[in-house]
Parts: C-alpha cells; sequence; structure tokens
C-alpha cells in the first residue's frame, strides 16, 4: 500500500498537466472502456432505482446525463460464472464454467477449485489488444487461481486485486488467506497485510482500488493509449466492508456504507475522466455480478427492489441487474430504454465501439448493444433472455413474458438450518424448496404486470397458450444450437489453494501445501 500515492496527490498532479495532455490527444475513432462490475449489489440498491434513503447521488446523476437499463441481466446469479460470461460473451454453459456433479447446482471458484478459465476461450481484453488497448483489472477476478487461469495469462495487461473472494481470516494452516496481487506477484494477504475488521467492517480496500483505477486512467492518458478498465470491486459481497469516512454514514447500516463508498468512488473516476477531457471518448457501464444475497439478512445484504429472492436464484431478483451506460456526447442524456440485455453483451458491444470484428468461429450469447446505446431504439425486440443454474435451464424470458421449466429456491435443509434465499417472499408452488420440475406446463408470469412472479398465468388462457408458444419455440431453437463446453468446477483438492503464489517468497509468505487428494467439489445449491 505504501507503493501507491494519495488520492489528493493523484487530483492535484492532474489538474496541473491534463490540459497539456488532452490538447495533442489524437481524434482516435477507439473510444476507452471502463466496466465497472460491483458484488452482490441489487436492482433496488439505487436511488434512481427507488431506494428510499437516496444514498447514490453520483450513481443517480450517472443515470441523469447516460441511459438506464431496467431490464439488464446477469448470465448467472453466481458470481464466478456471471463474470466468465462477461469476458467471454458466451453462456456459462457453453464456456465451461459450470458443473455435472448434481444438476442445477451453482459453482464458483473457491480457494480449493482445480479448474478455471478454460484456454478455449477468447477473452475480451485479447481481443482488444489487437488494437492496441492496454488493459487493467481492478478487484476481484474469481476466473481460476493458479497459475495459469490468472489475467495477466488472459490478455490483461495489469492487475491489482484478489483471485478469490475476501472470505476469511484463515489460520494459514488448514486454509490460507486470500492473497493480493499486483501484476504477476502478490503484495500481501487479505486480512494480514490488507486489513478486513469483521467487527467493525472496517476496510481501506474501495479506496486502493479506487486510487489503482485513477492512476491507470491517468497513465493511459498520458500515453494517448486507448484502455480497457475492468473495474470489478467487492464491498457489497459480504463480509462487506468501508473505510472509515463512510463507516456509520448509511441509513441502511453497514452494507449501505459500503454502497456510498463506491458510490462516491464512482463519482471521482466520471470527475476524473471529464478533468482530463477524455469523457466524450470513454465509454462507461456500471452493472452487477448478480442480485443481491439476500440470504445474508439485512446489514450485510442489498435490495432487489419489486424482484423475487436474490442471489442464487433464477428468479427475478437473482439475476435482473441495476445498469447504467455513460457516454457524453454519444448517449442521450437523461435516457431509459427497456430493452432486454444481458451483462455478455458488453463483451459484443466493446468490441464493435472498439472497431473490432467479434470471433465468428464459435456462437456468441452477447448481442451488439450500440443501436440501443447510441439511437435509443429497441431493435432486438425478439431477444430471449436464459436462466441457468448450474447445468439447467431453469428459465426463459421473450418480451415481458417468462416461463420456469423448473423451480428451486434452495434445499428443505438448508432451510430448516435458517439458511433462506427468499426471506418474507415465500410464493407458494413459485419458491420451491426441491427441484420442481414444470417443463410440461411450465410456470408463466407477466413481468410488467407481475415483476415479483406471485401470480402464474392461467394455463386455460389464451394468453398463457401465446406466451408458450413463442417461448417453446426459442427453447427448441436454443437447444438444437447448444454444444456445452467441458466443465471446469468439478473437482476441488486442498494442495491448490493459494498457499504460495508467485512472490511470496520475497514477502517471506510462502506456506506449505498437503499433498494432493482431489476429490468432486460438493455445490449444496
Amino acid at each position: 500500500m505504501g507503493r501507491m500515492v494519495t488520492l489528493t496527490l493523484i487530483t492535484f498532479f492532474g489538474a496541473i498537466i491534463c490540459c497539456s495532455w488532452t490538447k495533442n490527444l489524437p481524434n482516435a475513432p477507439s473510444p476507452n472502456i471502463i466496466i465497472m462490475l460491483m458484488d452482490d449489489m441489487g436492482w433496488g440498491d439505487l436511488g434512481v432505482f427507488g431506494q428510499p434513503s437516496k444514498e447514490t447521488p453520483n450513481l443517480d446523476a450517472m443515470a441523469a446525463e447516460g441511459m438506464l437499463l431496467p431490464n439488464f441481466y446477469t448470465a448467472n446469479p453466481l458470481c464466478s460464472p456471471s463474470r466468465a460470461a462477461l469476458l467471454t460473451g458466451r453462456l456459462p454453459i457453453r464456456n465451461g464454467f459450470y458443473t455435472t456433479n448434481a444438476r442445477a447446482r451453482n459453482a464458483y471458484t473457491p480457494q480449493d477449485i482445480v479448474g478455471g478459465i478454460s484456454k478455449d476461450e477468447i477473452l475480451l481484453p485479447q481481443l482488444l489488444k489487437t488494437k492496441g488497448y492496454v488493459s487493467k483489472i481492478v478487484g476481484k477476478w474469481h476466473l481460476g487461481h493458479r497459475p495459469k487461469y490468472l489475467p495477466l495469462k488472459n490478455g490483461f495487461d495489469e492487475w491489482f486485486g484478489s483471485p478469490n473472494c475476501h472470505f476469511g481470516p484463515y489460520n494459514d494452516q488448514s486454509i490460507p488467506n486470500i492473497p493480493v496481487y499486483n501484476n504477476s506477484e502478490m503484495l500481501g494477504r487479505f486480512y494480514e497485510d490488507f486489513k478486513i475488521d469483521r467487527k467493525t467492517g472496517e476496510s481501506n480496500l474501495t479506496q486502493i482500488y479506487l486510487m489503482e483505477g485513477l492512476d491507470f486512467i491517468l497513465r493511459q492518458t498520458k500515453a494517448q493509449q486507448p484502455f480497457f478498465l475492468y473495474w470489478a470491486v467487492d464491498a457489497t459481497h459480504a463480509p462487506v466492508y468501508a473505510s472509515k469516512r463512510f463507516l456509520g454514514k448509511s441509513q441502511r447500516g453497514r452494507y449501505g456504507d459500503a454502497v456510498m463508498e463506491l458510490d462516491y468512488s464512482i463519482g471521482q473516476i466520471l470527475k476524473w475522466l471529464r478533468t482530463f477531457g477524455i469523457d466524450n471518448n470513454t465509454f462507461v457501464f456500471f452493472t452487477s455480478d448478480n442480485g443481491a444475497a439476500v440470504m445474508s439478512g439485512p446489514n450485510e445484504s442489498g435490495s432487489n427492489g419489486p424482484f423475487l429472492c436474490g442471489k442464487e436464484t433464477t428468479f427475478e431478483g437473482g439475476m435482473r441487474e441495476p445498469a447504467i451506460a455513460w457516454w457524453p456526447g454519444h448517449i442521450k442524456e437523461g435516457s431509459v430504454n427497456f430493452q432486454l440485455a444481458n451483462v455478455m453483451d458488453l463483451f459484443t458491444t466493446s468490441l464493435v465501439l472498439a472497431g473490432i470484428n467479434p470471433p465468428d468461429d464459435r456462437i456468441l450469447d452477447g448481442l451488439d448493444l450500440t443501436p440501443v446505446l447510441l439511437n435509443s431504439s429497441q431493435p432486438l425486440k425478439n431477444r430471449p433472455i436464459f436462466y441457468y443454474r448450474g447445468n439447467k435451464l431453469m428459465a426463459v424470458r421473450l418480451g415481458q413474458y417468462k416461463a420456469h421449466y423448473w423451480t428451486w429456491s434452495n434445499s428443505w435443509e438448508e432451510f430448516r438450518q435458517g439458511i433462506n434465499f427468499c426471506p418474507g417472499e415465500e410464493v407458494p408452488n413459485v419458491t420451491t424448496h426441491e427441484q420442481k420440475e414444470h417443463t410440461l406446463q411450465p410456470l408463466i408470469f407477466h413481468l410488467g404486470r407481475d415483476p415479483g412472479e406471485k401470480f402464474p398465468l392461467s394455463v386455460l388462457s389464451k394468453e398463457y397458450q401465446g406466451a408458450l408458444s413463442g417461448i417453446s419455440a426459442v427453447v427448441q431453437q436454443h437447444k438444437d444450437t447448444l454444444v456445452p463446453g467441458i466443465p471446469q468446477l468439478n473437482m476441488c483438492d486442498s494442495a491448490v489453494m493459494n498457499w504460495a503464489p508467485a512472490g511470496c517468497k520475497k514477502l517471506g509468505k510462502c506456506l506449505k501445501p498437503p499433498e494432493s487428494n482431489p476429490w468432486k467439489c460438493d455445490w449444496p445449491h
């Protein structure tokens, strides 16, 4: 942390020299790209989406200056698969970020996972590099922590952050604490060198991530290089944290403190772009990896607004995300577009903005949103949304209609232990605690009239039959063209944990791993 200049000094330095740089900036056709991916932040956490505390003034202003997308979805209700989908433009069932160990199980990349992002996938930064982009990830990677899976092996030029969630603290004997990397070597570990106080929630990580992002923007602007910044911060993932300046400020408790600090940080990044005069040549997109983790309770979880359940489920609360697109001079201010869109679209859209042809040797699920963003139109009217949970297609949305082919919140066993994926939102025969199949007669909801998925259409109605006919055709076409990728999240082994990451010898932080003893990972939900 001592290697980093303070935010005040960076701002002062940038204010002095920005004018001399921007005078000489070429009229580059390829815009800079910033994707801000929050962690477990819910649709209902933003003031612009109705959060009553109104504690996100910068995000609300970003929406007022750009475009709000109320029908924006993730590709999976859990962190790792959704991030793999963003960076590959492909559903997790295609890119391999799923498990076949059991039906419809959410899987991710904990420390003992053996797999990671497949070498057969092409990631967004790899393609952007062909047009001279410099790419940096700040924050959580979560696509595999073994050396061959890390960001710098997959197209990124720089990285500051962690390969896994900030769970802990651990005792470094049975489980090591998660490392924090600067590029290809660790700088330290969470809880040891990068503090997170589990009792108070205090941590400076968001401020560190902010400064890393600002420093990267400053350096690339000075070098007149187009850049891709993937700002994947994780303060709203349990255990939630905020710096001392923000702790105790929110009406919403500690989770709200974290949201307020992220909102402030986003405001600083947008201000930075204006300071350098590159705001009209920088496309910025804000969203979240999955719905709020409502099972974590009010102090550690956000709000999914009017939507049912949350993270880990394929109900709307698990997969509909807050989304704002911002690009002054290109995206109409204060616009709202109800186009059905998905995080995978950011892959294809970014390539189109950069003037790069998307790969044609594979099926891409991400679509080009530039007509939506730049022309405020809805050209993709028949675009479906697929709701996968592990290896199972659970539901499909087409237009205003959503059909559930399977329903499941979480198991009775977990529920009786106090783990509830839909607290206060139980809907009979919908939020089922067993995997319930509806393939012969899907549950269909009209999400315009019933965003909370509480009132299924009568199967005898013409409306039901019409909706089912359209969705059935989409499902059949999807299944006919689906070639699942090799599952990457089946095997676990304690020997592959973060015992001795690159750079540990310099720091005296190498730990001795146990003998390898792989097993099939147990994914309970």
